[in-house]
């Protein structure tokens, strides 16, 4: 008997194994069509067959070779688990099946002696969330009555850009007048949502431009001023030069992919945009730059971001920028001073237990041109990074968060630069709460982009379904550049889901706001939250209920 190998992958080492029901099969072909990652293919089987068609029993052996559907095994053409096969298939005849005893990581380690790379977000403790142990307990009746939800008018808007308090106000009295004296920081009052920094490289340009229609309409006919970050690696000329600008944060990470093409049409800009964030880290792989694979740099991307077609690798901080003092006086007065003071200026870290340290030195911030502070949590990601990374690094946000603001309100400075956090919010589809909890807790706003992927459609979640991001192969068109998939990503139905998202969430933070009595966001209303934990009822110094 030949030797066993033992060593090599098998089918029984893989995450999902191909469920394939030959009796239903009729060897249409789509299933393999579908398939983005070449985990299928059809082949053929040999099977002994008894068969008798006299009138006695007289059993002849027969043997017929038939075609059938067959599960790649090897650590590049692997099943991922999208499903895209089952979806398709007009028979149910296939599927995915998750595999209990999995040892796909550890195999892939101890074969290629390289770490393990996925997209999603991190795979471990995603049932837990502190979000779910929170509610909302603080509730006006007699005394203080609820408002109507559906009838009051809200004060919806949060603060991007340094607020000063108004000792600092540079106001006079002239001729029984009130003047400004001197120029004060810009400051954007927009909606406390903000749809996440993802880039048009790590996105198909169809998804992205989804995502740009749907804020666009949201601020031009739905009347809720909601921001779209750009992510790193500049974004279309005909968007810089168009008046869509001013609903579009520019980010410039450590790569500073894009940006010359950026600073080449500021003379041709008819708006300003809404504001510039600087990344230095980020909640998916703190401390760690981001990567665009060569096989995801499209002829567009290399348009935009000036490169050629490569591996783009963005360093794990800007380089040149070796302490706080540094960013604020390098970063944030030499990009105030390109859009004429007139743009506000954040900066947006990764969750760890430096954040309040940082948050504590921008306070300070002598120039009073530091904008937001933007903090990404544990749960973060939409794009790829390293699985050791994605699972064993960064810190969640509720607990950071509320650190920052109790640093600030140590100091006297809250809302003085803006509190904005994000990382997991909206993971069981209930963006409101999730952000309503977070403004109660001390964000000015939140930011969301993982769920603006769930809306196009993205079939992966936190329990190692497809998590392909960062292949290039995205199974429904939305993290890939390969023409054929992006064709399976409708624009219009995208920005139609993403905008009802958003109405939905509008009526649901209202119906949230009301019963605490507060037509404006409750911002630092920790009094308004109860927990059933003792231990998050500590840390975060809120109500315990039992």
């Amino acid at each position: 008997m030949a030797t066993m190998k033992v060593n090599e992958l098998s089918k029984d080492d893989l995450i999902w194994q191909i469920e394939y029901n030959s009796d239903r099969c009729t060897m249409c072909g789509q299933c393999v069509a579908a398939c983005p990652f070449s985990a299928i293919e059809a082949r053929v089987e040999k099977r002994r067959k008894v068969v008798s068609t006299g009138p006695t029993p007289t059993p002849k052996l027969k043997f017929e070779t038939v075609p059938v559907i067959k599960q790649v095994v090897n650590k590049v053409n692997f099943c991922r688990g999208c499903g895209i096969c089952k979806l398709v298939c007009p028979n149910d005849a296939i599927k995915p099946v998750r595999n209990p005893d999995e040892r796909f990581a550890m195999k892939i380690r101890s074969n290629t002696g390289d770490s393990v790379t996925r997209g999603g977000r991190s795979n471990l403790n995603s049932d837990n969330r502190t979000f779910d142990k929170i509610i909302v307990g603080r509730i006006s009746q007699m005394t203080d009555p609820s408002l109507d939800a559906q009838r009051h008018t809200f004060d919806m808007l949060a603060p991007f850009g340094r607020v000063l308090p108004p000792e600092r106000l540079p106001l006079e009295v002239r001729d029984g007048k009130l003047e400004v004296a001197s120029q004060t920081p810009p400051v954007r009052w927009i909606y406390p949502v903000i749809i996440g920094d993802m880039s048009i490289g790590a996105l198909s340009c169809r998804m992205w431009e989804a995502l740009a229609i749907a804020t666009a309409y949201l601020n031009e006919q739905a009347g809720i001023p909601i921001r779209m970050c750009s992510g790193e690696g500049g974004m279309p000329l005909r968007l810089l030069r168009s008046r869509y600008l001013k609903y579009m944060i520019l980010q410039i990470a450590s790569g500073h992919f894009g940006w010359n093409r950026i600073i080449n049409t500021m003379p041709e800009m008819m708006e300003d945009p809404a504001g510039v964030l600087i990344k230095i880290g980020q909640g998916a792989k703190p401390g760690d730059g981001g990567l665009l694979q060569a096989k995801k740099v499209a002829k567009h991307i290399q348009e935009i971001r000036g490169v050629p077609k490569a591996d783009l690798l963005s360093p794990p901080n800007h380089q040149g920028l070796y302490s706080i003092e540094e960013s604020v006086q390098k970063m944030f007065l030499s990009l105030n001073a390109a859009f004429r003071f007139k743009v506000p200026v954040a900066i947006k870290v990764s969750a760890s237990a430096t954040s309040v340290s940082v948050y504590n030195n921008l306070l300070r911030d002598p120039y009073n041109i530091v904008g937001g502070f933007f903090l990404d949590g544990l749960f973060g990601g939409t794009g790829a990074a390293h699985e050791i990374s994605l699972n064993h690094t960064g810190h969640p946000i509720i607990s950071k968060l509320r650190d920052c603001y109790h640093a600030a309100v140590h100091q006297g400075k809250q809302g003085q630069i803006p509190l904005w956090g994000g990382g997991g919010l909206g993971m069981t589809g209930n963006l409101a709460a999730d952000a309503t909890k977070m403004i109660c807790l001390g964000a000015n706003g939140v930011f969301t982009g993982k769920l603006m992927l769930q809306l196009a459609g993205c079939v992966g979640n936190e329990k190692a379904k497809c998590n392909a991001c960062n292949t290039g192969l995205c199974p429904v068109g939305i993290c890939t550049q390969n023409p054929v998939l992006t064709q399976r990503l409708d624009v219009d139905k995208v920005a139609e889901n993403v905008v009802n998202y958003f109405l939905a969430v509008d009526k649901e933070i209202k119906k949230l706001m009301a019963p605490i009595g507060n037509s404006s966001l409750p911002v630092g209303r920790s009094d308004a939250l109860v927990t059933t934990d003792k231990a998050v009822a500590e840390k975060l110094q809120i109500q315990y209920g039992c």
